[in-house]
């Protein structure tokens, strides 16, 4: 009779990654149109440039342009100020509880705003936005088709999953984007419709770019196993730069704070304002960055050009991002590397360390390195530089450059810079549970090293808001009593109210903490 039950067949899965193809193929479509308006605005944005270094009484007309556009930001934010900056810790918040969106203001404003900002040349990426609308695309559909609590949030996911695989055509590494840094759960629910999702966008996305890889970089040979032990200090060396621009970027309001004058939604005037003269000195470096990457040769042909490209996209980034207009960091911040890559290659072969043809390879691992450490997401910076470039054969020097530089700023406590941003986003949490409309399920997966690790459940004191109501064990859900032991990789399943979910998860938190101090203390 169980084993009967036991193969009894379950359509749940697959009945989402029908639902997630649905909306990977409307992000897609809706990325995809963002991503080509960005490019044709760009495009002209450069030839005005140019146009006005011959022309310079243009220049006038172009700074009203940028004011205009300042204004229509400041507008679309001050409506919905759920559009600013990246998106991506709006996601994360979203999916954890944290805070709710309306999704129809966020998708079209997002989408005007984001589209105007980086098109005028700031150092903004289209990543972000794209995560964001896909997220908003996958809401609007769970709305549309009366899911609630689990099933919204999984349909939440794999559109942010599509946004990001329409932004870079990576389905592989964006869905794993989304369980690494974003949802922070390897649910077989959410993996497989953020998959399937993932791959409908992407396919759309070749339809609309073509199957060439976005940053498709040539490169003479693999890197040689004796030259290794410089990626060492390749990642230590990114490891100390993911620091210094993490602090950077999430200090970098302060500044803009001092600014009595001017209203938080119209701090876009200084990066619009401030865009014009670099335009007209150095055209070529505008943009998220895409244009640089793949023309990093043009610009090694001295360190000291090396150095001053990383100081103005650093600084220059940081105060794009900090003016709170539609826009992400995940391209600059791979521009970044990139060009520490180049630089740090360049240094090594006129040390006499390798042969020049070798420059082009640490350009490849610097990308992934710095992602990893300001991120906080290895296996995402490895599979995302991996399908953006186009090659498998690079595969063992990325991990090893993202392994030494994620440590560096794991050692110097750094925080993921997507949960940092989030923080800064939240009021103080609410001491007191809320009252709810309807029960809702949290999935709370335990690590190796966890407080709950190797715990009775009787051991450990629940909140009497919530209840556990199964443990997911590899690919069986055991229900559990007060004699069940906790281990490591189970995924515990708790029934709370609906707005009680992420304050359940900071309570669980708190008292594990508890515990753990108790036990230390008891030592």
């Amino acid at each position: 009779m169980s084993k009967n039950k036991d193969q009894r067949i379950d359509l749940t899965r697959f009945k989402f990654i029908v639902k997630g193809l649905g909306v990977g193929l409307i992000v897609g479509f809706v990325v995809s149109l963002f991503r080509f308006f960005i490019e044709i605005g760009l495009h002209y944005a450069l030839i005005a440039y140019h146009y006005m270094r011959s022309h310079p009484i243009y220049i006038i007309p172009w700074a009203l342009l940028m004011l205009v556009i300042a204004l229509i930001n400041a507008r679309l934010i001050k409506k919905d100020p759920d559009i600013m900056g990246s998106g991506i810790p709006q996601v994360e918040g979203q999916l954890a509880g944290e805070m709710e969106m309306n999704w129809w203001s966020v998708l079209w404003r997002k989408w005007v705003g984001g589209v105007l900002a980086i098109a005028s040349g700031l150092f903004l990426g289209r990543e972000g936005p794209s995560i964001q609308l896909g997220a908003a695309v996958g809401q609007g559909f769970a709305e549309k088709t009366n899911h609630k609590g689990v099933g919204r949030r999984v349909l939440i996911a794999g559109g942010a999953a599509a946004g990001l695989s329409a932004a870079f055509n990576a389905p592989i590494a964006s869905s794993l984007f989304v369980l690494e840094e974003v949802y922070h759960n390897f649910s077989p629910l959410i993996w497989t419709t953020a998959l399937s999702s993932a791959i409908a966008s992407d396919f759309i996305s070749m339809n609309f770019f073509g199957l060439t890889p976005v940053l498709h970089l040539h490169y003479f040979e693999s890197f040689p196993i004796k030259y290794y032990f410089l990626l060492i200090f390749l990642g230590i060396f990114l490891g100390f730069l993911g620091k210094l621009y993490s602090y950077m970027t999430l200090n970098i309001d302060k500044v803009y704070a001092k600014i009595k004058w001017l209203p938080r939604n119209w701090d876009s005037v200084v990066p619009l304002l401030m865009v014009i003269p670099l335009g007209l000195i150095w055209p070529q470096v505008l943009g998220g960055g895409n244009s640089v990457v793949l023309g990093i040769s043009h610009f090694w042909s001295s360190i000291a050009i090396l150095i001053a490209l990383f100081a103005v996209r650093l600084i220059f980034s940081t105060i794009s991002y900090g003016s709170g207009l539609p826009g992400g960091i995940f391209l600059p911040i791979l521009t970044l590397g990139a060009i520490v890559g180049a630089l740090f290659g360049k240094v090594c072969v006129a040390m006499g360390l390798m042969p020049e043809k070798l420059v082009i390879n640490c350009v490849i691992y610097s990308m992934a390195g710095y992602f990893a450490c300001i991120g906080k997401a290895p296996f995402t910076a490895i599979l995302l530089i991996t399908e953006m470039v186009g090659s498998l054969s690079h595969l063992m020097p990325l991990a090893v450059v993202s392994l030494i530089a994620y440590t560096v700023t794991d050692i110097m406590r750094e925080r993921p810079i997507y949960e940092a941003m989030l923080d800064a986003l939240l009021p103080e949490k609410e001491e007191e549970a809320e009252t709810s409309t309807f029960q809702d399920r949290i999935e709370i997966p335990v690590f190796a090293g966890s407080f709950l690790q190797d715990k009775s459940v009787r051991d450990f004191q629940w909140p009497k808001e919530c209840l556990l109501m199964a443990i997911r064990r590899g690919e069986r859900e055991l229900i559990p009593h007060g004699d069940t032991v906790i281990r490591s990789g189970d995924t515990l399943i708790i029934l709370t109210s609906h707005e009680n979910r992420a304050w359940i998860r900071h309570r669980i938190d708190q008292l594990a903490q508890a515990v753990h101090e108790k036990k230390q203390l008891a030592k």
